[in-house]
């Protein structure tokens, strides 16, 4: 492979002919690229998972387009890594005049002092490499964010070091817009930001240019623009500029996961569960499908507000806390294992709360009950998953016939294991979530664990703080004359 062009001579000779790099804008670049991973079969958004079918192909329609366009949906929607993840269909590297601030074009500057330097030196001018990973500029709109920040503005030092006037061009301090100059710029939260600073976007939109202040100057910018932003702002009057939603191109919705394996399957990516340490470290697919059900459940509550959305951080950030949970009880207690249970779950509760808001109903509850709620909910959904044909009924009559079961929170799992294995037939249908009598005993008391805490969701059995798990006891009906009909009034007689 021949080494790399060093200066605009070396370039002119090189694989770079002065043609294809003059014409061929960031938006074509994006285009040829993802056309060509395309035909080879390369994964595109690789990380992100469940939007094979819905929100990927819109993304390659705007691609292939060259619109710029803007992601809508909730919070914890991979946005920002979508996003990002457009980087990849970059070159490896451009050519750039060495030093310039807008990484201008070798064979078409756009920067006076740039043009200047060209016309001195000629074919010797430097030519240095940009990497893909500096052509991406992301920006998180703020309400004190300004058309400087974003555009640019005057530099009074810098005309001051150079003996110049302030309206001499090369005072000119660049924004993050035209640093962005061929790649890719992306605004997260676009409606937060102010209207002033919207307007500033539309020529760069439509036109392809901007312009700094008073300065007669215009810099026909070569950039992709890609935002996100909340769909419930984003159709806000006052919160967007009608003329900007005009100039984008492409509006895609994103969503949550459809189902809980897709959901699982971006949590067990993002979360993290390979501690460090001698101990092993077992979730049981049970537990998690109850972590994720969590997130199912908050988004279907009426208490939950659905507007505001319930983040995939939750069901991640509450798998760390339930490991951490068992990490902790492991430690104590000595165990051998570190393996998760459901009652780590309603530890794992501080996680939850700062993930959803309520609705007035929820904030009367508490955000701690509903999050109890949603648990008890979700291991029920997955208790009928496993358990839905299986009789439990020696376990209910054991517990019916005064038997009370309270863990505690000091004993190894194979002191809980020894307790549970005396309720008859607990443990006799272990095998449907795939643990057999071999097995660890932290990994046979945590299923056994789930099976009481399925039962109790069902309303089988009950269970509290002070007494564990047992039965209500039942209420004598109270007697009733045999001569009426069971839950009907007495009948009158009339004359």
């Amino acid at each position: 492979m021949s080494p790399q062009p060093k200066n605009l001579g070396e370039l002119r000779r090189s694989r770079w002919p002065e043609e294809k790099l003059a014409e061929r804008t960031v938006r074509q670049e994006l285009r040829d690229n993802l056309l060509a991973k395309m035909e080879k079969g390369e994964p595109l958004f690789p990380g992100v998972h469940g939007y094979d079918d819905t929100v990927v192909p819109q993304i390659i329609n705007a691609v292939l387009s060259r619109h710029h366009f803007i992601l809508l949906g909730l919070r914890g929607q991979a946005k920002s890594r979508i996003l990002r993840g457009l980087g990849a269909f970059l070159d490896a590297e451009i050519p750039v005049i060495a030093g310039c601030e807008i990484h201008d074009n070798p064979y078409r500057p756009l920067c006076r002092a740039c043009r200047e330097r060209i016309a001195a030196e000629g074919d010797t001018t430097p030519i240095a490499w940009l990497p893909r990973e500096q052509r991406y500029v992301e920006k998180l709109a703020t309400p004190d964010v300004t058309i400087a920040d974003m555009i640019g503005d005057v530099d009074p030092i810098k005309a001051a070091r150079g003996g110049r006037n302030l309206s001499d061009e090369l005072t000119i301090h660049y924004g993050l817009l035209p640093r962005a100059n061929r790649g890719i710029f992306a605004i997260n939260e676009l409606p937060d930001l102010a209207g002033k600073i919207q307007v500033g976007l539309f020529n760069i939109m439509q036109e392809g240019d901007i312009q700094i202040k008073g300065y007669p100057v215009r810099l026909a910018l070569d950039v992709l623009l890609v935002f996100t932003a909340n769909p419930e702002d984003y159709t806000a009057r006052g919160k967007i500029v009608t003329p900007l939603k005009d100039r984008i191109g492409s509006e895609i919705r994103t969503h949550y996961p459809a189902t809980l394996a897709e959901g699982m399957s971006i949590t067990a990516q993002e979360a993290w569960t390979s501690r460090d340490g001698n101990r092993r470290v077992a979730v049981p697919e049970y537990v998690r499908e109850v972590v994720e059900g969590v997130a199912f459940q908050a988004r279907e509550d009426k208490r939950v507000d659905r507007r505001s959305g319930v983040s995939q951080r939750l069901p991640i950030s509450t798998l760390e806390n339930v490991l951490s949970s068992a990490e902790q009880r492991a430690v104590k207690n000595r165990d051998s294992a570190i393996v998760a249970r459901v009652a780590d779950v309603y530890a794992a509760i501080p996680a939850m709360t700062g993930k959803f808001e309520l609705e007035y109903e929820g904030e009367m509850r508490g955000a701690d009950n509903i999050a109890r709620e949603l648990i008890r909910a979700a291991v029920g959904k997955t208790f009928s998953k496993y358990f839905a044909e299986v009789n439990f009924q020696p376990v209910v009559q054991w517990f019916e016939g005064g038997g009370e079961l309270k863990v505690p929170a000091d004993a190894t799992s194979s002191e809980v294991l020894a307790q549970l294995k005396k309720i008859p037939g607990l443990c006799d249908h272990l095998g449907t979530l795939g643990v057999g009598p071999r097995d660890d005993a932290g990994v046979q008391t945590s299923a056994a664990e789930f099976v009481l805490e399925g039962l109790w969701s069902h309303k089988r059995i009950s269970r509290s703080e002070e007494r564990g798990f047992f039965a209500e006891a039942r209420k004598t009906p109270e007697p009733r004359d045999p001569r009426e009909p069971s839950g009907r009034m007495p009948r009158r007689q009339f004359n």
